[in-house]
């Protein structure tokens, strides 16, 4: 392991690109386009979602439904809702939303080998109280290390979308298992925004081809999610992704402040840092080797939302997103247990770039099709996916 940090450090050239006079989106993120007032295409699809999902009377009236539904189409069953937990703040203060609505969820958590023992001690400390069933899904940690190898070896930006597409799929398969139609997902576009594509798309078929390219070996347990699967789970069988927080009102500063008061929660720390791994990419892989600062998606949600000011997300952005005294440290961690040598790191830090679509996957298929997918998911799913608002940032030339 190299002694000096500065032997992974790609210097980034300096910020001066134009930004959105709405948010903090600027020339750094693909497909970005302004108008004459110097508003983005990404400004006017974040409008376009707050149109979409208004809160208020009309969210809470909409969230009031979509609760009546969950519990009659639960009735008679041990569970009438699955809810994917971390212990980020989401997930916590989801749960105990669930319960002051009356639901009986089933809590499910991915065990993947990453988690910090801050997200799981929070996992219990709200679980207990609230008498809350926990799942716990454990995959093979070899299979684990051999996917997220396959991602870092293709030198993708997202080098966790395993993990993402992992915790979908067993969302959905334990959803089918229990016979249940409803899975509560603790995510606020609002304070989270929607990420490029270029940024972090991946599915199954490319995950299976990157792991078969670059660990020489198929999965054979990681969870997965295929494209019939998806079609059969969310058609057919009519099993849907609900987000409460798109309808009701939600503040994540004040959500952090309340679980910590009531359930003695425990802040972790950045957006998604409850995992070990999810923290290194975001703060450093992508940061310092492709220039992506995810935290300019984010404020500038919050800022459009009234959440913070455009100063204090400026002031946020001026500082890096990763500790210069421990970074060193936790990339040896990372490196240790994934069990990759500093020189290969090294070599695939300061290799080229590549992004989703210099390998096979569903996405020329979903662009294609789009029309008639937007068709079905209008009348079939509650929330249009965040890929189809990504997909219409990039056919906005103009706003």
């Amino acid at each position: 392991m190299p002694k000096k940090l500065n032997l992974f450090i790609i210097p980034l050239e300096k910020n001066n690109k134009k930004i959105c006079t709405l948010g903090l989106w600027d020339e750094s993120i693909p497909d970005i386009s302004f108008n004459e007032h110097g508003h983005s295409n990404y400004a006017s699809i974040f409008q376009h979602m707050l149109s979409d999902f208004p809160r208020g009377e009309q969210g809470q009236a909409a969230w009031d439904v979509l609760v009546d539904k969950i519990k009659k189409e639960g009735a008679g069953k041990k569970y009438d809702c699955i809810i994917g937990v971390s212990g980020g703040t989401d997930s916590s203060y989801l749960l105990h939303l669930a319960k002051a609505k009356g639901l009986r969820p089933l809590a499910v958590y991915l065990d993947n080998g990453w988690a910090s023992n801050v997200s799981v001690s929070n996992i219990k400390k709200l679980l207990e109280p609230l008498n809350i069933d926990l799942y716990t899904h454990v995959i093979n940690y070899e299979e684990v290390k051999d996917v997220l190898n396959a991602y870092l070896r293709a030198k993708l930006p997202w080098a966790d979308s395993p993990t993402d597409l992992a915790i979908k799929a067993v969302l959905y398969k334990m959803a089918y298992k229990s016979g249940l139609k409803h899975v509560l997902i603790g995510h606020d576009f609002r304070s989270e925004g929607f990420q490029p594509t270029e940024w972090t798309y991946s599915d199954d078929k490319q995950m299976r081809f990157l792991s078969k390219k670059f660990s020489g070996r198929k999965l054979k347990t990681f969870p997965n999610l295929t494209l019939f699967s998806f079609l059969y789970f969310s058609f057919i069988k009519q099993i849907k992704y609900v987000k409460p927080f798109f309808y009701i009102y939600y503040s994540k500063k004040e959500a952090k402040e309340f679980l910590k008061k009531t359930y003695n929660w425990e802040d972790y720390g950045g957006h998604h840092y409850e995992n070990i791994y999810t923290k290194f990419i975001i703060s450093y892989w992508l940061y310092e080797k492709f220039g992506i600062d995810k935290r300019i998606i984010t404020l500038s949600a919050q800022v459009v939302s009234g959440e913070i000011t455009r100063q204090e997300a400026f002031d946020e952005l001026a500082r890096i997103p990763y500790n210069k005294d421990t970074i060193a440290q936790d990339l040896e961690y990372i490196l240790k247990k994934l069990e990759m040598s500093a020189e290969e790191f090294e070599r695939l830090f300061k290799g080229e770039k590549k992004y989703y679509y210099d390998y096979p996957s569903y996405y020329p298929l979903y662009n294609r099709f789009r029309k008639v997918i937007f068709y079905l998911v209008k009348y079939f799913l509650p929330n249009k996916p965040l890929l189809f608002y990504q997909m219409e940032s990039r056919k906005k030339n103009k706003v």
